[in-house]
């Protein structure tokens, strides 16, 4: 399928980028932050690969995005290599041997306050901690499959949080928003809330007893952390303080390999992660339900296609909450719910003319806040990965001496027994993470991902729809305004017009006109000629860098002077 140009003759919104991508030809790293970006490009620079660029980034990022990933959270990465092998390495986090059903006290039966409970025990505190992934999810990552050493890829973290780097205004507004929660943990405090008051813009942030841990971590690998010295000393202080986790939690932990969800949309196959990660499955769902309309005649932001996505994720939202969890515990039916046959079965329910109710004919609260990489080099491979630690600096503790702060990921589970995402021992949490890989003739397109909860798919989803119906720039694409209902109000940013949003209301939607949906995406499109151009959006502090140039050409050399034997020829 060829590229569509005058999207904005036919549209029904329009937007201007407020960033620029970047475009080259031996790698692209587009991270959450200029410094994981550079840790990136650092490895491809070294010889490393996407894997190495991608580990070394997610490693750096725990130094200067804090409030989102850790070593001791849980995440999702999709690797594509150079030779056409792709596969899934799930490292989310699971409940502890210890959790149990009713391990927690629900205090509503109803939204909007149905996953809370007593004392907010599953969200705020050692409670609320399991056992983490991240680690040696990365780590097996990078034996597998990269260049170079763990010391190599983690000396970036290390020496930007022993050196220390400048807050950024997105961290401090982090740090701000989350000080009450932060002051309750005497640790925790004494870094972000210095003197009681949170670090602000442009502050100097040193993590002197985290660049030890990291150190150690490089000298003794994931098991330092997983059984080894590192583990006592965490899993200690976390059953002391009201934990689940115990140090045969950690010692047991093992990452999962799992097989990509593909689907073809117009022409393009789409290759998406796998269950308990519902991005896949659900956005192979909404786009099946989509390729029987004209999208591209209707428009990028009109009524008529907003009506129409909003639908189509009411749709897959029902059907989400009823069947994706942990397919070691609740049998999933992913087939059947990325067949065209089930599409087929669901669209006639979609009414052009008015807003309707859906219940799930098959047969959650999660992390807004979590960090994205989606990294290539050039030579082939591609890694997009999803990490978090759920809530803004997880459980909003850390662990003393160590500069760990742990995800609170017991908060992603039911804490009413007796359904599909109940707490159970060794159960794995569910997600959103939609990192995505898009192919053409058996050839990369596009690679994407982005953090935002149970928000991500319906970004990935319209971003798909952006590149492929509506015919946008990469940088459009990423940038351009979005929505999102899972069947309560349609979340609408700003970005559209509010003509068009009183149209929406006129179909029946309740409009809650929002700043943003989801977080900063980050993309890279593969170009005919080879080269690569990488995006983020203004969602947040994402930045693209790329890799050209080279080395000299072989036999190449360089002399200040003619050596006297040239001369006499």
């Amino acid at each position: 399928m060829g590229t569509v140009t005058g999207w904005r003759t036919r549209a029904g919104t329009d937007f201007a980028c407020e960033k620029t991508p970047v475009t080259a030809a031996r790698g692209m790293a587009v991270t959450n932050h200029p410094l994981a970006s550079a840790a990136a490009v650092e490895m491809l620079a070294m010889g490393g690969n996407a894997i190495d660029a991608s580990i070394a980034a997610l490693f750096a990022l725990t130094v200067v995005e804090p409030m989102m990933v850790g070593i001791y959270g849980g995440g999702t990465a999709l690797i594509r290599l150079a030779d056409g092998r792709e596969t899934i390495i799930d490292g989310l986090a699971t409940a502890p041997a210890g959790a149990k059903p009713d391990s927690y006290t629900p205090i509503s039966d109803s939204w909007p306050t149905y996953m809370e409970t007593e004392g907010r025990r599953n969200r705020v505190g050692a409670s609320a901690v399991p056992v983490p992934g991240n680690l040696k999810a990365w780590c097996e990552a990078l034996e597998r499959f990269g260049n170079l050493t763990l010391d190599q890829v983690m000396e970036p973290a290390i020496r930007h949080a022993a050196r220390g780097f400048r807050v950024t205004p997105y961290l401090a507004a982090c740090i701000a928003e989350t000080a009450e929660d932060l002051a309750l943990d005497e640790t925790i405090a004494a870094m972000f809330l210095p003197g009681g008051k949170p670090l602000p813009e442009g502050a100097l942030l040193v993590q002197a007893d985290y660049a030890e841990t990291l150190r150690a971590i490089a000298q003794h690998g994931p098991g330092h952390l997983y059984g080894g010295a590192l583990g006592e000393k965490v899993a200690g202080y976390l059953r002391s303080a009201g934990s689940y986790v115990s140090l045969d939690d950690l010692k047991h932990y093992s990452t999962v390999e799992r097989t990509p969800v593909r689907t073809n949309y117009r022409g393009v196959d789409i290759v998406g992660v796998a269950p308990p990660c519902t991005g896949g499955v659900h956005i192979a769902q909404m786009l099946n339900l989509l390729e029987a309309f004209d999208v591209r005649a209707m428009g990028f932001g009109t009524a008529e296609t907003m009506h129409l996505m909003l639908e189509a994720l009411k749709i897959a939202a029902v059907d989400r909450r009823a069947t994706t969890a942990d397919p070691a515990f609740v049998d999933v039916p992913v087939e059947r719910l990325i067949s065209k046959t089930y599409a087929d079965l669901r669209r006639p329910e979609i009414r052009p003319d008015r807003a309707s109710a859906y219940e799930a004919r098959i047969l959650e609260v999660e992390s807004a806040n979590t960090t994205h990489v989606t990294i290539a080099d050039g030579d082939g491979n591609i890694v997009t990965s999803t990490q978090t630690l759920n809530s803004l600096f997880g459980a909003r503790i850390m662990v003393p001496g160590t500069g760990i702060i742990p995800t609170n990921y017991m908060y992603l589970f039911d804490p009413h027994p007796g359904n599909a995402l109940s707490l159970e021992p060794g159960k794995r949490i569910t997600s959103g993470i939609s990192a995505t890989i898009g192919l053409r003739q058996g050839k990369p397109y596009f690679a994407v991902g982005l953090p935002g909860a149970h928000r991500i798919p319906s970004a990935v989803f319209q971003f798909i729809v952006n590149m492929v119906d509506h015919g946008m720039s990469l940088q459009e694409a990423v940038e351009a305004p979005r929505l999102f209902s899972w069947g309560q109000e349609a979340e609408i940013e700003e970005g559209f017009p509010e003509t068009v949003r009183d149209k929406i209301v006129a179909l029946g939607h309740k409009v809650l006109p929002t700043g943003h949906v989801a977080g900063g995406m980050g993309a890279i499109q593969f170009n005919p000629d080879g080269s690569l151009t990488g995006a983020s959006c203004w969602r947040a502090d994402g930045t693209p860098m790329g890799v050209g140039g080279g080395l000299a050409r072989r036999q190449t050399s360089f002399w200040a002077d003619p050596t006297r034997g040239r001369l006499a020829r």
